[in-house]
């Protein structure tokens, strides 16, 4: 098979900017588990020029965005500007509670901020990209390390019926998504489909450490095998030695 929408919306090398703007951070609506209306902050970064520009949504990882962040969404961000991207990157965890993250916070109300629920909030963030005068709407990818990993592994898991969450966002979801080293764990979670096979809506990438102990390879490595052999286009990138 072969992957070229992951690699051209998300990796490939071009041009880069000669600066970047980043607006101020805002808000965008999206919604509880149960339906219900909420907001949280979302912060945008364009480079220079009007546009339209390809857009990438980042889903922050288990640090949050606060003051214990570790840094990667912004790091990811000012990456991707350099090379003509538009980024919005939301706050999922900020204004629920969360503000240091849920790396180390055991307590059942995590599941406050599962990845499942972000991945409504990974939609807002497409629907709020899709107003703005700079991007390119048919353009837009979905990346997230670890926590958002998973979040855009669910974010991306095609819906089997019209009744199920977020079906409808999802027929007219995201170009394509690079998760960075996912749980990808075979306990039953939100983005395994009936069959047990992984089904994306959109070629996906996942890139993991080969020695990761938090979100081991292997599963992941497991995940792609089976949804290579259904005919999904799912790639992974395994660094030797990584942890």
């Amino acid at each position: 098979m072969r992957y070229g929408p992951v690699i051209v919306l998300v990796l490939f090398t071009c041009a880069f900017a000669a600066c970047a703007g980043t607006g101020p951070t805002s808000s965008i609506a999206t919604t509880t588990a149960s339906g219900a209306a909420d907001r949280i902050p979302i912060a945008v970064m364009k480079p220079d020029g009007p546009g339209p520009f390809p857009a990438v949504v980042i889903a922050h990882d288990c640090s949050g965005l606060g003051m214990r962040s570790s840094g990667a969404p912004d790091r990811w961000g000012r990456e991707l500007v350099r090379r003509s991207y538009a980024i919005l990157i939301p706050d999922s965890f900020g204004t629920r509670g969360f503000p240091d993250g849920v790396c180390t916070d055991a307590s059942p109300r995590r599941t406050d901020v599962s990845p499942a629920r972000r991945a409504r909030d990974a939609y807002a963030a497409l629907a709020h990209a899709r107003t703005l005068p700079f991007v390119d709407g048919k353009r837009v990818g979905l990346m997230g390390g670890s926590h958002g990993g998973s979040t855009t592994l669910a974010s991306m898991l095609a819906p089997e019926s019209d009744t199920d969450p977020l079906a409808r966002d999802k027929r007219v979801g995201f170009a394509a998504a690079v998760a960075l080293y996912p749980s990808c764990a075979p306990a039953p979670r939100a983005w395994q489909s009936a069959s047990g096979v992984y089904h994306p809506i959109a070629p996906l990438l996942i890139l993991i450490g080969e020695k990761d102990d938090w979100t081991p390879a292997e599963p992941c490595q497991r995940l792609t095998e089976a949804s290579q052999r259904a005919g999904y286009p799912v790639a992974i990138k395994i660094y030797p030695g990584a942890r």
